[in-house]
């Protein structure tokens, strides 16, 4: 493997001990003209092996695998390589599971049955450091965050937001980019990382993922 691509193609590895899957990703994503699959790991240590050598834009990792699961992985690959997006792949059965790999640091997340636009879709979010919720569970993961042990900020007395702030967080769980943030309040993109600075310090929390697992679970955001 090595680390040249063509230019501007999102650089991807997957990771998961079926090769069937690895396999039914590669196929749906041959045609994808602006998406690359540079490697592919069939476990946890293997996967932080090829993300150290080939650095790319987005990993969609399994959860449980062989040797480290996701969860380790992810928290591995965001201390490492923070630029790296990752999107945690998982059965229905495992949704509990998504909120450790959102606190891990996981930008977004599928089911291994996702169809290939969504597959696609969530690629160039993560990639865009926008979040990704599987459209099909939402409404699940939802109810989870509300009920789970994952709660950003719960020391100390619960922060206040601004008027702004609130409205960059709307927009953030919405999926926008900073850049659109910027465009829709009429203010400017270093305004807009200001503020997402102040409210990631304010929450506790270290990325869009986080801001959004806040949200939902103090009642600033709904899906």
């Amino acid at each position: 493997m090595t680390k040249t691509n063509q230019a501007g193609r999102i650089r991807v590895v997957i990771a998961d001990d079926h090769q069937l899957l690895r396999e039914g990703f590669r196929t749906m994503l041959r045609r994808a003209t602006d998406i690359e699959i540079v490697g592919e790991a069939a476990d946890g240590l293997e996967l932080i092996d090829l993300v150290d050598e080939l650095h790319p834009d987005v990993v969609i990792t399994d959860i449980q695998m062989p040797r480290q699961d996701g969860i380790a992985c992810t928290r591995i690959i965001q201390e490492r390589f923070p630029q790296t997006g990752v999107i945690a792949l998982t059965m229905f059965s495992e949704d509990s599971l998504v909120i450790d790999m959102l606190e891990a640091g996981a930008r977004g997340y599928l089911v291994k049955n996702a169809g290939k636009q969504e597959i696609i879709e969530a690629i160039h979010a993560v990639h865009e450091h926008r979040t990704y919720y599987c459209r099909t569970t939402s409404e699940k993961l939802t109810r989870l965050i509300a009920a789970s042990r994952y709660l950003p900020g719960r020391k100390g007395r619960k922060p206040v937001f601004s008027e702004r702030e609130r409205q960059i967080i709307q927009l953030v769980c919405e999926g926008l980019s900073n850049k659109e943030i910027a465009a829709r309040l009429e203010i400017s993109t270093r305004t807009v990382e200001g503020h997402r600075e102040n409210i990631q310090l304010k929450m506790e929390v270290h990325n869009s993922a986080g801001i959004v697992v806040y949200a939902i679970r103090n009642g600033l955001f709904k899906i």
